[in-house]
């Protein structure tokens, strides 16, 4: 909760004894995130109440802390998932990009930690947060102009560096939390991308969001509409088509997300039941076939282009690339500020093969984006903290 809040005259401590957490109602959850205030912190898709109905094997909590939580009156609300770890009563809690808070509030410890007191309540032994702030931002142009066999993303100097992720970092630590992975620029302990790649989309037109792809991308949009590519808005009826291009690009790119046709039909039905186009199929024909299909997620100001499948023939006529552009287009017109092209790999070199989607998402001239990460501590006492070794141990194990 930000010092910007507290209404003139109020002293620091009666703003930390009118701040309560506890559970709250999905409704009251939602209402926060739709309200100026709640608005404002930039809620990830993971974070919605939905998100919890996509997850199978997790146990949901929905909370929520400020003056009266039961009341709707929220500074901040947190998605909690609790999976419980084999053989015990004790859980695992993970917030994907989460807690939605102001990680700007220099009493940080004002609204964490009552969190994990509530969660050591419910049993947890150790929590997992994704905290917003961005750390480091590397331009595109500066990017395509210095890759090289071993290279990779630390090697650059980044175009940015920010002043609230480097102080959120700072002040984690000094809490006892341990950045999973580490602080280099692998990602290998984070379940969520560590490297997204972001189009700036705030204050620029249509034109400049042109201009600013390459003349690689630029051809490859024309050539589409050349060869009479149309790219529509599907529905649930053409998730099995996407799955089956899915299933196609996994084994042509040597990756495997390891996610079932459920798994996208859940996450469809339940991110558009709590609002009508939250989720997009976007669909790519040629000669009436579905050539590529790629996923769209808006929440408030923020659009992200999730998962994308294409075929292995007629490549030619650039799909997705057709895709991407209508998107793209797509996510200006309804008022985003930035279109999120979610993960990237950390690696520079050309010869690696997971740089070849480093350079497709170059290619729109953006930025990658290095995020805080994922952050990890056991809770209090002797118990947790060998529990929590015992589940390190685990995951390696798997």
């Amino acid at each position: 909760m930000s010092a910007l809040l507290v209404p003139p005259g109020r002293r620091q401590d009666e703003r930390n004894r009118d701040l309560r957490l506890g559970p709250v109602t999905a409704e009251t959850y939602r209402a926060f995130l739709a309200s100026p205030r709640g608005a404002a912190l930039g809620a990830g898709f993971l974070q919605c109440p939905s998100w919890s109905d996509v997850k199978e094997g997790w146990q949901p909590r929905l909370l929520g802390w400020g003056p009266d939580p039961q009341a709707g009156d929220l500074t901040g609300v947190a998605l909690v998932l609790l999976r419980q770890f084999p053989g015990t009563r004790k859980y695992f809690a993970y917030l994907p990009e989460g807690p939605v808070a102001d990680w700007a509030d220099p009493g940080i410890d004002d609204w964490l930690a009552p969190l994990l007191e509530q969660l050591r309540r419910a049993g947890a032994f150790a929590v997992r947060i994704g905290p917003s702030p961005a750390y480091r931002r590397w331009d595109a142009a500066l990017l395509k102009s210095l890759t090289g066999p071993g290279r990779r993303l630390g090697d650059v100097l980044a175009s940015e560096v920010d002043p609230l992720g480097t102080a959120v970092a700072e002040r984690l630590r000094a809490r006892g939390w341990r950045r999973c992975g580490g602080d280099g620029t692998g990602d290998d302990g984070d379940a969520q991308p560590r490297h997204v790649f972001q189009v700036p989309l705030a204050g620029r037109g249509t034109e400049d969001l042109w201009s600013g792809l390459n003349q690689e991308w630029r051809r490859n949009v024309r050539r589409a509409q050349k060869e009479g590519v149309e790219v529509v808005v599907g529905s649930a009826a053409e998730l099995p088509e996407f799955y089956r291009l899915l299933r196609v690009t996994e084994e042509r790119d040597g990756f495997r997300l390891g996610r079932s046709l459920g798994y996208y039909q859940r996450q469809y039905a339940a991110l558009n039941a709590e609002e009508p186009g939250r989720m997009k199929l976007y669909l790519a024909r040629h000669r009436g076939e579905i050539l590529a299909a790629h996923t769209m997620i808006t929440v408030g100001r923020r659009v992200w282009y999730q998962t994308g499948a294409s075929a292995d023939h007629r490549r030619e006529v650039r799909p997705s690339n057709a895709l991407q552009w209508r998107m793209l287009l797509d996510a200006h017109a309804l008022g985003a500020d930035v279109y999120d092209m979610r993960g990237v790999p950390s690696t520079l070199d050309p010869d690696e093969r997971a740089y070849g989607l480093l350079r497709w998402k170059l290619g729109t001239g953006g930025q990658v984006v290095e995020t805080l990460g994922e952050w990890e501590r056991p809770l209090g006492g002797t118990a947790n903290q060998t529990l929590y070794r015992a589940f390190q141990a685990y995951l390696n194990r798997r």
